[in-house]
């Protein structure tokens, strides 16, 4: 087939900046994993001279045109797409798969490389669009939609979602993972070309020094009230039920801790009616979600669903002890009784005991959880995550410079 992705000018991918259109359903202002993540690459990618297009579904809240600037990052284009309501994500919109007018846009100027961070109708949509135009295009794996599905009666089709997203991306040149054990799981799924992209943490801003008393007073506590933090979304699938468990086990030996939540989602309005004495703060982002972090004495991430999990780093870099399975970031960065307390996986017995093992301890131990969090935060530098990434394009950039047939010959011989 012949390839359109020679139009404009020639790049020297070890060298040159590079043109590179993301595409994603969802971007800040949107509070999510997925959309802080996507934001500090393409402004990481962006601070390092490259050119971004961010590619994304129409809110309700952009005018009514195309394009625009992002609000964030002037330098960054955005090019607004058609989209719907999200089932089930109040605020969210997910892409109409928009192949033609990908197709068109690229072929008057094509990007260097595409980065797909959602698997939804737009991002099967530009996958398409870029391999028709022989266009380097990496996919992120940043959701595990297929494991969310037993949360909402739909288990039977986790199995066929699985497949589906196998067959999705293998279709691009790579697919970059948050962690090195969520990619061996992967592959012997049979995923194919499977990289790390990590996370970092913005240490800046989520600190130790955004503790405040006035805010812990606020949630009626001193100095000598433990306060028990979680931040997420408040539904079935961030395994919430169990965060509650453990809680009702550390009020039975500190019948003075305060249980705070922060986030959106579902099952807040029930869970608040049900739990009047627990503080149901929405949702937070910025210096206001770094003060809830740093205000509170115990973090609990109840969570077996994630590909990462953001909130288990900036909680260690506010200097917050951690109680989380062995998994995703956790795994990651948690050493058990040094900076956080991990528990096997799955072992939900065992996850309630350890948070009220760890409640029913003295406050000094807690620090010392706490500062040697912080510590190991401090090695999280985004700057090293952005680069690895942009090495990623690069590569796949220069996979396509060669003739097609050298490349089919190539991977012919491989598999």
């Amino acid at each position: 087939m012949a390839s359109d992705a020679s139009i404009g000018p020639a790049v020297d991918p070890q060298r040159d900046p590079l043109r590179i259109a993301v595409v994603t359903e969802t971007y800040p202002p949107e509070i999510n994993g997925v959309a802080n993540t996507m934001r500090h690459l393409v402004q990481g990618l962006a601070r390092r001279g490259h050119r971004l297009t961010l590619i994304r579904p129409r809110q309700r809240r952009d005018r009514d045109t195309r394009a625009s600037v992002d609000p964030a990052d002037p330098a960054v284009e955005q090019y607004l797409v058609p989209g719907l309501p999200l089932p089930g994500y109040r605020g969210l919109r997910f892409g109409l798969p928009v192949y033609w007018r990908l197709r068109r846009r690229w072929q008057r100027e094509a990007p260097d490389a595409v980065y797909i961070a959602t698997e939804g109708p737009l991002g099967r949509a530009a996958l398409e669009a870029a391999r028709q135009l022989d266009i380097a295009a990496l996919t992120g794996f940043h959701t595990q939609f297929h494991k969310y599905s037993r949360f909402y009666g739909l288990g039977l089709l986790m199995q066929p979602i699985a497949r589906s997203l196998r067959r999705f991306h293998n279709r691009s040149d790579g697919t970059l993972v948050p962690t090195s054990m969520l990619g061996r799981e992967l592959e012997h799924q049979g995923f194919e070309a499977v990289h790390v992209f990590s996370r970092g943490v913005d240490t800046r801003l989520f600190s130790p020094d955004r503790r405040s008393s006035a805010l812990r007073a606020r949630w009626g506590c001193d100095d000598s009230t433990l306060v028990v933090l979680y931040v997420g979304r408040i539904a079935a699938e961030k395994n919430i039920g169990l965060a509650l468990e453990a809680f009702q086990a550390i009020a039975q030996r500190r019948p003075e801790a305060r249980f705070v939540l922060v986030g959106d989602g579902p099952e807040s309005n029930r869970l608040g009616a049900r739990h009047p004495s627990y503080i149901f703060s929405g949702a937070k982002v910025g210096a206001e979600l770094a003060e809830h972090y740093a205000s509170a004495d115990l973090f609990l991430f109840p969570s077996l669903t994630e590909t990462f999990g953001n909130v288990v780093t900036e909680a260690m870099a506010s200097g917050l002890p951690v109680v989380a399975f062995d998994d995703a970031a956790a795994h990651e960065h948690i050493r058990s009784g040094e900076n956080g307390i991990l528990v096997p996986l799955g072992d939900t017995g065992g996850f309630i005991d350890a948070a009220a093992v760890a409640a029913a301890g003295d406050w000094a131990d807690l620090r010392r959880l706490g500062r040697a969090a912080a510590r190991t935060a401090q090695g999280l530098d985004w700057d090293q995550v952005i680069l690895g990434v942009e090495q990623r394009l690069r590569d796949a950039i220069e996979w396509h410079r060669q003739p097609r047939a050298q490349r089919e010959a190539l991977a012919t011989t491989v598999d």
